[in-house]
Parts: structure tokens; C-alpha cells; sequence
């Protein structure tokens, strides 16, 4: 015979107790939000490639703490990043400054640009569909009616990316992106200069009719011709240079 249970210990909470059901609202995702670290490197880097800090010019992790109102540790990772991508360097005594790009460094990323977009261009050519060639016009045309320098800049790395996708090449297609992002700052200056961004969209449109003739050798060569001309243009204009290639 089973004991009777004391009346002091029986439950008088349900079997099962239901969930409580919360009101619903538009919660954020807090897993995909950006870390601190990650908001500031977006705005030093923006901050870099507009020229805001000049090449050799010290970043102060004090002044950019205060400026963010955070602690120095995600601004030593910001920094961090920056490094990994070629826009700053830390020297004894100096913390992280502006990296500095030689005119020779200059001018053999420029060679290596050509070396991969043309490969990039060749490979893509024979993948590209007409979706590919209506938003390379869409491109073209957002750019040549944008005012804002640093959006140009932006629109030149969506045409391109959008040129070279088609060649299944990830990546190759990240080893140019990589190029890109330390010559940025370059490249908006250039285009800024006179007819800098009337002479881009007029070799961009070249470039996408021989694609969308399917001659990729001639796309191929209109790539070289481009980077190659960005290059010669870039050292018209900087002091000290050196006979472009």
C-alpha cells in the first residue's frame, strides 16, 4: 500500500506549465550587429581614403576613443583591422599612422591589377547573360549622374565586380578587391581630377559593348588600356614622380 502524501507537499502548480507568451515587436538582431570595433574601422577607413588623414599622419587611439566614447580596446582592433588591410602601420613610438605608398609600390600594384582583371575580364566574358549587362548599365548610368566623389569611387568597384563575377573566381576576385582597397584613395582623387570621371565612363562603355559583343580579347585589352591610363594620369599628378609605366 502506497503511503498518502502530505497534504503540505502537493504541487498546486499545472501539470504542464505554458510558456509565457511575449507581445510581439520588431526586436533587433543583436547577433549581426556590428561590433564597436567594426563601426569605428568603417569610419577611420572612410575617413582614410577621403583624405581626412593625411599619408605618414598619426591615428591617436585617445582622440578616437573619446570621439566614439569607448575604452581604447576596440580601438586598438579597429586599428587592427586597418593594418591587415595595407591603410595603417604601427611604428615604435608613433602607435598607427597613415601608410605611406611608394611611387614605385604604386606603380606595380597597377601592374597587378592588370595582370588579374585582365584574366578576370577573359574568364568572365563567355558567363556573361543579359542580367549582367543590364545592371552594368544601370551602374554606368547611377555614375555619371553622381556628384559625391566617394560614391563614384563606390560605383567604380560595383561595375567592375559586376564585369568580373560572371568568371566564377572568388578568389581572384578577392585579391583584386584587396588591390582596390589600398588604392582607393587614389583612385578618387584621379577621377576627381578634370575630366577624371567623363573619361571613366566612357572607357566603362566601351568595355561593356565589347563584352556585350562577346570579344573578350578586346575586353581584355580595353581593361589593360583602363587601369593602365589611371595609372599614367595619377602620376602626371603627384609630386616626385616617377616615368609612368
Amino acid at each position: 500500500m502506497v503511503p498518502e502524501r502530505p497534504s503540505y507537499m502537493i504541487s498546486t502548480f499545472p501539470a504542464e506549465t505554458a510558456l509565457v507568451s511575449l507581445p510581439r515587436f520588431n526586436a533587433p538582431n543583436l547577433g549581426i550587429a556590428p561590433s564597436a570595433s567594426e563601426i569605428i574601422a568603417k569610419h577611420l577607413r572612410e575617413a582614410i581614403v577621403a583624405g581626412q588623414f593625411g599619408e605618414d599622419e598619426p591615428i591617436r587611439q585617445d582622440d578616437i576613443a573619446k570621439s566614439f566614447n569607448v575604452s581604447k580596446i576596440p580601438v586598438r582592433e579597429a586599428l587592427k583591422r586597418l593594418e591587415a588591410e595595407g591603410l595603417v602601420v604601427f611604428q615604435r613610438n608613433k602607435g598607427a599612422v597613415v601608410t605611406r605608398i611608394s611611387e614605385p609600390e604604386l606603380a606595380q600594384m597597377f601592374e597587378v591589377r592588370v595582370l588579374l582583371e585582365v584574366q578576370a575580364i577573359r574568364l568572365a566574358v563567355p558567363n556573361m547573360t543579359e542580367a549582367t549587362f543590364a545592371r552594368a548599365e544601370r551602374i554606368c548610368e547611377e555614375f555619371i549622374g553622381e556628384d559625391d566623389v566617394g560614391r563614384w569611387a563606390e560605383l567604380n568597384w560595383e561595375l567592375h565586380t559586376c564585369l568580373y563575377e560572371p568568371a566564377q573566381r572568388p578568389f581572384l576576385l578577392g585579391l583584386i578587391r584587396s588591390i582596390h582597397d589600398k588604392l582607393e584613395r587614389y583612385l578618387r582623387m584621379q577621377m576627381s581630377l578634370s575630366e577624371g570621371k567623363a573619361r571613366a565612363d566612357h572607357e566603362h562603355r566601351e568595355i561593356l559593348a565589347a563584352c556585350r559583343e562577346g570579344d573578350a580579347e578586346r575586353a581584355a585589352a580595353l581593361i589593360e588600356e583602363h587601369i593602365s591610363g589611371v595609372c599614367r594620369t595619377l602620376y602626371e599628378h603627384l609630386p616626385n614622380r616617377l616615368p609612368a609605366y
